[in-house]
């Protein structure tokens, strides 16, 4: 049975942890003992008193070495994270010795990119220089898992349908439109009447779908609405397609080719009135569920993340 959680803390001692690391790496209790300077008693004597204070059996032991458990699996795993929050703890000690604030990571899909992200970014530089931010901009699963293996400390997206997210918090932003773009003087835009600078007369999908398109990946919310949009058309999807979710790749292909593509439509706009794409107003069905502000519940929020948060709200 496993212990109330009062107990484990009492009796769990970090060179439990650096075991468990140590035997994740390394799939031999002597090449751990080795790596953790111990000798093989003291390592065997160690893990019975992880297994002990846990009340499960973390490893299966066996002539070929030991294999551990879907307990000894769940114990590394977190184990790693204690290390990784530890690597953590220890830079933001020496950023504030230093004079900064902390390092915040933050996951973002492409819609908030243009505008919320790039307004929030601005302000906290402006108002605090020495906050270090990275950012990743790619699609939800690929964020959220990223999050879920502390790779992140903020996602703005979404939480995939079916995504294991009981551990995850989701606080509503902004909705998201999407929009067809091509090249500016791709034959879909010379064929049709243009209307104004950013977008063109209205073909059918139907004559669309003969182009080649460049498509995100399965199973992201913007894939299922392109497909959702063919299936509710009864159109044909298109036979020639580019996966990719870089928008940098997707730009390069439509300035070189007659492929088309589908952008969040903040996204288009932006590059629309820099010329270097044309809209389409050719509907897609289906709407894309709103993206939001995701966070790990069981995650300490420092101040240079609450900095972040706060910012996010009030863009």
């Amino acid at each position: 049975m496993i212990p109330p959680a009062s107990t484990i803390r009492k009796r769990l001692r970090l060179r439990h942890l650096q075991l468990m690391v140590a035997l994740s790496e390394m799939e031999s209790l002597r090449r751990a003992a080795d790596e953790l300077a111990m000798t093989q008693p003291a390592a065997t004597k160690a893990l019975q008193e992880l297994e002990d204070t846990l009340g499960v059996s973390l490893f299966v032991r066996h002539a070929r070495g030991m294999e551990p458990t879907i307990f000894g699996e769940a114990v590394m795993r977190y184990a790693r994270v204690v290390f990784e929050d530890l690597d953590e703890l220890r830079e933001e000690l020496a950023g504030i010795e230093a004079g900064d604030i902390g390092k915040v990571r933050i996951g973002a899909v492409m819609a908030p990119s243009p505008e919320l992200l790039t307004h929030t970014i601005v302000k906290l530089k402006e108002a605090h220089p020495r906050l270090q931010m990275t950012v990743t901009i790619d699609t939800s699963d690929v964020l959220v898992q990223s999050l879920q293996q502390d790779q992140l400390d903020i996602v703005i997206g979404r939480i995939p349908d079916g995504f294991p997210a009981l551990d995850l918090s989701f606080e509503t932003l902004a909705e998201e439109a999407l929009s067809i773009v091509v090249r500016p003087d791709h034959p879909a835009v010379q064929a049709g009447k243009k209307t104004n600078k950013q977008t063109t007369a209205r073909p059918k999908l139907a004559d669309l779908a003969r182009y080649p398109w460049i498509i995100q990946p399965h199973p992201s919310p913007m894939r299922q609405v392109i497909d959702q949009t063919f299936r509710e058309s009864r159109v044909a999807p298109p036979v020639s397609t580019v996966e990719t979710s870089s928008i940098l790749t997707t730009l390069s292909l439509l300035r070189d080719s007659d492929m088309l593509a589908v952008l969040p439509s903040s996204v288009a706009q932006y590059y629309v009135a820099l010329d270097a794409i044309a809209a389409i107003t050719t509907p897609l069905r289906g709407r894309l569920a709103p993206y939001g502000l995701i966070l790990r519940k069981n995650r300490r929020i420092t101040p240079a993340m609450q900095l972040v948060i706060d910012s996010i709200r009030a863009a």
